[in-house]
């Protein structure tokens, strides 16, 4: 009997100390006795914000780039033909012929169109550090652009323009830190512009901007946040002239993405809003959306051949009566 006893208490023991190594109960144990070795422990720790290793943020005007790439199509009506050509590896020579018309309103909002065609020739000049862009037009306008890289932090853009009865002058100082982005702008009229973007954590950038036209006596602060993730981009802007915009993206599939805009202007009681698709596939993409006013369109883009791009535009708007319908014809890179 003291041998059979020994045993057991020997097996009591084994059981008691499997039981603190693995988390099992031993046998005979209540339920919920036994609190195993994963459940004491701590919690996984949550990923925290690496604040001197934050990503670099867009550009201040660039806060919407998504929304403009999705919703703002280039629509146009009518006929237009694209030739660009590569001369060598900096130089680029571009040729447009379009063939369409120019709305006049009228009253009752009517809109008069009139039948009218331009071409345009542009020459462009890229190299590591700096690009020249040049375009004139039949019409008697003109614009040129001149960007240079004095570093990968420093650059600085000149931007020029003329049409009959208007010209315009701008100069952008922008710098490019590791977490930062902010620009300084420089315009004829005496506009004086500053802008500054900083991100706060991994995926939500803040900024504000402020501007003074001395020839109108007019200023303006506005303040904006960005938010961006592998799916979704939203965006917020808010101005002392009165605008508020907001903007939301996101990625439904790898081909697919939706999108939507809200514009106030709490001056003018005035608010307009906007949804919209852009789809990607192999040798096409297809953009549309729809307004609060009833306006909807779609721009559809079809890769032919290397070199061989066509487009189609169309929009069309009941209340105006204005439909507006284009077909272009892209040849060269």
């Amino acid at each position: 009997r003291v041998v059979n006893l020994t045993a057991a208490m020997n097996w009591l023991f084994t059981q008691a100390n499997c039981a603190d190594a693995t988390g099992v109960a031993p046998l005979g144990t209540p339920p919920g006795a036994a609190v195993s070795a994963t459940a004491t422990a701590d919690p996984p720790a949550k990923k925290r914000t690496a604040f001197l290793d934050l990503p670099t943020p867009v550009k201040y005007e660039e806060l919407q780039r998504e929304i403009m790439m999705s919703l703002k199509a280039d629509h146009f009506e009518g006929g237009r033909f694209d030739f660009n050509k590569q001369l060598n590896q900096k130089f680029f020579l571009s040729h447009s012929v379009f063939m369409g018309s120019i709305e006049v309103p009228a009253q009752g909002n009517q809109i008069i169109k009139i039948p009218n065609a331009t071409y345009e020739f542009g020459a462009n000049v890229v190299d590591t550090n700096y690009m020249l862009v040049g375009r004139a037009l039949t019409d008697g306008r003109v614009s040129g652009r001149l960007k240079y890289d004095f570093s990968d932090a420093l650059s600085a853009k000149l931007q020029t323009s003329k049409e009959p009865g208007f010209s315009q002058v701008m100069v952008d100082l922008d710098y490019k830190g590791l977490d930062t982005q902010a620009q300084v702008k420089l315009g004829n009229g005496g506009f004086y512009g500053v802008n500054y973007l900083q991100s706060v954590t991994d995926h939500l950038s803040l900024g504000g901007e402020g501007f003074w036209l001395g020839g109108q006596k007019k200023s303006g602060v506005g303040f904006a946040g960005r938010y961006a993730d592998d799916k979704t981009v939203a965006t917020g802007q808010v101005a002392t002239t009165g605008l508020v915009s907001l903007t939301y993206t996101t990625k439904v599939s790898d081909k697919a993405m939706l999108a939507s805009d809200f514009m106030w202007n709490w001056n003018a009681k005035q608010a307009q809003a906007s949804v919209g698709y852009d789809y990607i596939l192999r040798q096409s993409r297809l953009r549309g959306r729809i307004d609060n006013n009833g306006v909807v369109s779609a721009f559809l883009e079809e890769r032919l051949n290397a070199g061989f791009t066509l487009s189609f535009s169309a929009e069309i708007d009941h209340q105006n009566k204005n439909h507006k319908f284009g077909f272009g014809l892209t040849v060269g890179e």
